[in-house]
């Protein structure tokens, strides 16, 4: 079976930057990049264009980034442009960002509460959250949602913590229903 091709070209790229010792670097760049590619999605479809040729689609690449990323993400898109795979770039910058993530036992973390946070709040989150699971850090992302009436809904992974009102009264509304 057929490695994927988001896994193939991640795993290249995060095995370069850790033999260069340029794991944050690039780190740092694949973040940006993917940015601006999910902000441009007019070029993603250009370079995976069946009519435009190859060289057409690098040149197009080598004059957008060179001088704004590093020679290894141009280089990187320029080969996945020749193995006709230019509509990947996105999955395979963030599965290496993943990778990095990963490596650098960063967590990422969505805290949804029914009134925004203080800075003091969200410190006391994440503080609270490196101490009772395996990363050393997270990049969280805050959103309000009324309808929670308070509480919060934490969600890590796969993983959701609940303690919001609307839950529990939800709960409490199928155990009287019985």
């Amino acid at each position: 079976m057929a490695k994927q091709v988001d896994i193939t070209y991640g795993n290249a790229l995060f095995e370069l930057a850790l033999e260069e010792d340029r794991l944050d670097s690039l780190y740092g760049e694949a973040q940006g990049l993917l940015t601006v590619l999910s902000d441009n999605q007019d070029l993603i479809k250009l370079l995976g264009h069946p009519h435009i040729s190859k060289e057409d689609k690098k040149k197009v690449v080598k004059d957008t980034f060179d001088g704004r990323v590093s020679d290894e993400l141009t280089g990187l898109m320029c080969m996945v442009v020749e193995k006709d795979h230019a509509t990947d770039i996105e999955a395979i910058l963030a599965y290496f960002i993943k990778l990095v993530k990963n490596e650098k036992n960063i967590g990422t973390v969505s805290v949804t509460s029914a009134v925004s946070l203080t800075d003091s709040q969200r410190a006391d989150i994440e503080k609270r959250l490196t101490e009772t699971t395996v990363y050393e850090s997270f990049e969280a992302e805050y959103k309000v949602d009324k309808s929670l009436i308070g509480g919060l809904v934490i969600r890590i992974e796969d993983r959701v913590v609940d303690s919001s009102i609307k839950s529990q009264i939800d709960k409490l509304s199928k155990a009287l229903q019985q």
